[in-house]
């Protein structure tokens, strides 16, 4: 792997840990409650809001910078 792809890489990790607080509220997933787990399923599905979440976290930084 190239040096250009692996700051590539760090750089989105960075780009994604500063958007995380604002993908969390955009996303509203409830925390689960003391002592339950989530199953494999509502994992994918949470998984699946908090991408959509970053995309539409991502839109709204972009267009605050215009």
């Amino acid at each position: 792997m190239s040096t250009e792809s692996i700051e590539r890489q760090q750089q989105k990790a960075r780009e994604f840990m500063s958007l995380l607080p604002l993908t969390l509220a955009v996303a509203g997933l409830p925390h689960a409650a003391p002592g339950q787990h989530f199953n494999e399923g509502q994992m994918e599905a949470r998984a699946t809001t908090l991408r959509t979440a970053y995309k539409v976290a991502r839109t709204i930084i972009a267009d605050a910078t215009r």
